[in-house]
């Protein structure tokens, strides 16, 4: 990725990011088809409440995993496979353990959190035999996770797409057969779905590892490289140092989720149902600028490390004009078929009314949160960290929840959607400034010697949201 045409190495990367987003939300799509059809609007309020509590958990560990892409990438494109093993050694422990420490108290506080998300009783008890069976499998859908950024991080997206497609396929399969139970299969209802989601990302992991030792890849941890497995210290203050903002900053959008979706709940079931249906569109028309800025964040972290910032800026520019025409073709065609669209999760007319209310306010913004999405990528494949975070802060628990709970509270329901527009032109507008005159391009990861770097140009980031 350090060398030839930028266009052809972002499309490359970035079409097999892409369409493994696609399947990922295909398959919650169709799950979420199954449940809200044949189980009831009560059932899919549910899914949908729980779903937002594991996009929560997700993003606690979300940041270690993306210090150890940029790490790696950084170290690939520096040529330095043996500080790239140490870096997939330390982290894969580390990871672990989070996970299985996040996935018991998943389980234990289930029904609290639920309830304090003010769930609507008739889909509570839906929502906790949802959620619990998920946290069983959540150690290994983290770490089969964590594996495919491990991959993207040294520049293979084409590997992690290929296992998405058997996770998915299992996925779908299974769903109907344990939701229903036909023959000597047993109904599970709403648990069943959940099971086979479970199933399905554990067997997808062990056929991973089984092909990546298989196939000699070179990041792979030998016999030989048994060391690597371990705690190193300067590896895992670099992870928690820079890994923690990225995470912390997941937690904000997943924790500003879950206001908007109490307040939704405050609304009624028909308000939490629509709102669920429009969030599955929603993640469709944000594949584009997920894809195009994993791409471009792995993309400027191996030309970081090669030292060759012209390559750099140029996938900045490159990754916003793709993203801007990807994501606004998707909105474009949601708009044209917006009924139908959500038709397919929603059979009430009142929650298939609202439904169309919020994508006709906050499909459009999507554009704008694509720019942010892709410029931040690039900033923190330099390490720097303090900014996004504080860019995403403000942007969301200061402009957009304060404004929606105003809005929603003072003008009813369809008001409260325009804090979308309004919270995702403030982003755009911040990481834009911040990328033209902050101090992103001094950031650094570790040194070569891999410990935490006070070296040139300069360790610390500069700008007005890093400190």
């Amino acid at each position: 990725m350090t060398e030839g045409s930028i266009g052809k190495s972002l499309f490359f990367f970035a079409v097999p990011v892409l369409l493994g987003n696609v399947l990922q939300s295909l398959n919650g799509t169709i799950n979420s088809i199954w449940i809200g059809n044949f189980l009831g609007e009560d059932a899919f309020a549910g899914t949908a409440n729980a779903n937002n509590i594991m996009f929560f958990l997700l993003s606690t560990i979300f940041g270690i995993g993306m210090a150890a892409t940029i790490l790696i990438g950084q170290n690939v494109g520096a040529n330095d496979l043996n500080q790239a093993k140490k870096v997939v050694g330390t982290s894969a422990l580390f990871f672990a353990v989070l996970s299985l420490l996040i996935a018991a108290a998943g389980i234990i506080l289930s029904p609290d959190i639920l309830r304090w998300m003010h769930t609507p009783e008739a889909s509570l008890g839906y929502a906790i035999s949802y959620l619990r069976i998920i946290f069983v499998g959540i150690p290994f859908m983290f770490f089969y996770n964590f594996l495919m950024m491990v991959l993207r991080g040294s520049g293979n997206s084409k590997t992690p797409f290929y296992f998405l497609l058997v996770s998915s396929f299992l996925d779908i399969v299974l769903n109907p057969l344990l939701i229903f139970g036909p023959g000597p299969v047993p109904a599970l209802g709403i648990a069943g779905s959940a099971t086979a989601t479970a199933i399905a990302q554990i067997v997808s992991l062990v056929l991973l590892m089984v092909y990546l030792y298989r196939t000699g890849y070179a990041l792979r941890l030998t016999r030989a490289d048994m060391q690597y497995l371990r705690l190193d210290p300067g590896i895992v203050w670099v992870l928690v140092k820079k890994g923690f903002p990225m995470g912390l900053q997941m937690i904000v959008v997943s924790t500003s989720g879950l206001a908007l979706i109490n307040l939704v709940n405050s609304f009624g079931p028909d308000a939490t149902a629509a709102f669920g249906a429009a969030m599955q569109l929603a993640s469709y028309v944000q594949m584009p600028a997920m894809a195009i800025g994993g791409a471009v964040s792995s993309i400027a972290a191996q030309n970081v490390g090669a030292n060759k910032w012209d390559r750099v800026h140029r996938t900045t520019l490159m990754g916003i004009t793709v993203n801007f025409l990807m994501t606004g073709v998707l909105v474009g065609l949601i708009y044209l078929f917006n009924r139908q669209a959500l038709d397919l999760f929603l059979n009430g007319e009142k929650a298939l009314r609202l439904g169309m209310d919020i994508n006709t306010i906050t499909l459009w913004p999507f554009i704008l949160f694509g720019i942010t999405f892709v410029v931040s990528g690039v900033v923190r494949s330099t390490g720097a960290v303090m900014a996004p975070l504080g860019i995403t802060f403000f942007a969301l628990w200061c402009v957009r929840i304060p404004l929606a709970y105003y809005l929603g509270r003072q003008y009813g329901l369809v008001m409260l959607w325009w804090s979308f527009p309004i919270g995702f032109l403030m982003g755009t507008l911040l990481s834009g400034a911040y990328y033209l005159w902050g101090g992103w391009r001094r950031a650094r990861m570790m040194a070569p010697s891999g410990k935490d770097s006070p070296t040139a140009p300069a360790e610390a980031e500069s700008g007005p949201a890093s400190s």
